[in-house]
């Protein structure tokens, strides 16, 4: 091993945006948090209609299944320079979400990115039945 001394510092650093959402029920919770995170990326007009697209996502826990569920919704923003403007989930359970989305095409015209969400994590990902509905806390390193 070198014995030249090392020169480094360790820095606070920021990179973490977190949100709770909340719903009636677990459909409306999963709904609500997808356009939380689309609120939170991008403005402007996304009325216009392009593509419907049938989108089915597993995971292991309800907790999972989140992160996997925003995870394809901003992979189709990053990825495919579409954002979800309607959301219909057609079944969800603890393990499946099954839904439809109607999507624009993002256009730098008419959309302006907030804010760039690198990625939704498992950092503190909670999932919970509360008294009156759901309620999640979710974080994306931004």
């Amino acid at each position: 091993m070198n014995s030249a001394p090392l020169t480094y510092q360790i820095i606070d650093h920021t990179a973490d945006l977190g949100i709770i959402v909340e719903g009636p029920d677990v459909r409306h919770l999963f709904m609500n948090a997808a356009r939380a995170m689309i609120d939170l990326m991008v403005e402007g007009d996304i009325s216009e209609r392009i593509a419907i697209r049938d989108v089915l996502v597993k995971g292991e826990d309800f907790p999972d299944l989140m992160v996997r569920w925003l995870g394809e919704i901003l992979y189709l923003f990053e990825g495919e320079n579409l954002i979800v403007n309607s959301i219909e989930i057609k079944s969800i359970s603890p393990i499946q979400l099954k839904s439809t989305l109607t999507l624009t095409s993002f256009d730098p015209k008419r959309h302006q990115v907030l804010r760039e969400i690198k990625a939704v994590t498992y950092h503190q990902i909670s999932v919970n039945k509360v008294n009156d509905g759901w309620e999640a806390t979710v974080i994306f390193d931004i």
